[in-house]
């Protein structure tokens, strides 16, 4: 039908004139060719300059693309920092074109909070602005053990050709212990804590409106994954209570939560695995009888708790074995 409109059109008009046509018609097409953009992922403002998006309680898989973690980014006079990255290409592609929707200034950081791929998957799609990387500096060895079976398990998750696009992204500036990044009238202090959920966590606080980051340090409603020392765990939470925060980003649940007392349900599920793991080994008791008694109590209070509750638990037991 297109072709023989344009051929009809071509016999009435005038040479100048079926040239402009053509010209429309060729803006039309190039329109219809060009790639879409990515459908801007919804982000919640929870503070002036501080956006948020809340990922959902689930496993990745083809359905969700990976959008199973909070992240967002901070918009400074200068400069804008991401804080965290999504838990998929396709996922920081829409997490770009939603910074792309509210300010045209430079994307001159990427901030990971620890290395799970929920977190860190969308660093791709950052790489045409060109910014820095900044993680924990335990981070990279992290990725070099773990990185290929987190690229193996998103492809078995939502398929290969959604994984198509799957890079794991290296640090350019490692954080050994503070950091403070000036985005313009705007900066961020960066935190790397000793082994908690993982041996590559970092925090990040706005100063301009006291909010603070967790990562994974604090997660709410989904239940947590130790997956570092659960007693080192706790003792994170001691020193993170005593920052000058108003309110709390965590690595999932809502956008923002006030603070401390956000941390007060994952302060009790982690003491009652302590507590619990101790119980049994005091009996003598087997890991598995751990596994099957252990914060059996916690279980209506956490999404995906039968997934995770058993992990920690054995995590726990082993560390706490050689106490």
């Amino acid at each position: 039908m297109q072709d023989r409109t344009m051929a009809a059109a071509a016999t009435f008009l005038q040479p100048s004139a079926h040239t402009a046509l053509a010209g429309v018609w060729l803006f039309v097409w190039l329109l219809w060719a060009a790639p879409a953009p990515a459908d801007p992922l919804p982000v919640f403002e929870v503070a002036p300059g501080v956006f948020v998006h809340a990922g959902r309680h689930e496993e990745t898989d083809a359905t969700n693309a990976g959008d199973i973690a909070n992240c967002g980014f901070v918009v400074g006079d200068d400069a804008v920092a991401v804080i965290d990255s999504g838990g998929s290409p396709v996922i920081g592609h829409r997490l770009r074109e939603a910074i792309r929707v509210r300010t045209d200034r430079p994307i001159r950081y990427v901030v990971n909070t620890h290395m799970h791929p929920d977190h860190i998957l969308g660093n791709v799609a950052f790489l045409p602005d060109r910014p820095d990387f900044v993680a924990h500096r335990n981070l990279q060895a992290a990725l070099a053990a773990r990185g290929e079976h987190y690229r193996q398990a998103f492809d078995a998750a939502v398929g290969s050709v959604a994984a198509a696009e799957v890079r794991i992204i290296p640090p350019t500036i490692a954080v050994a212990d503070r950091l403070e990044l000036d985005l313009g009238g705007r900066v961020l202090d960066l935190v790397a804590w000793p082994v908690a959920h993982t041996d590559n966590d970092l925090t990040v606080l706005d100063r301009q409106t006291k909010t603070l980051w967790t990562g994974d340090l604090l997660v709410v409603e989904r239940a947590p994954a130790i997956d570092g020392s659960v007693l080192g765990w706790l003792r994170s939470l001691d020193a993170l209570a005593v920052e000058p925060a108003a309110r709390v980003v965590p690595g999932h649940g809502p956008p923002s939560a006030p603070w401390p007392d956000a941390a007060g349900d994952l302060r009790r599920y982690l003491s009652r695995v302590v507590e619990g793991v101790r119980k049994v080994q005091a009996a003598h008791g087997t890991i598995q009888q751990a596994v099957e008694t252990v914060a059996a109590e916690e279980a209506s209070r956490w999404r995906l708790f039968e997934s995770y509750n058993p992990r920690n638990v054995t995590a726990a037991f082993a560390e706490l074995e050689w106490e």
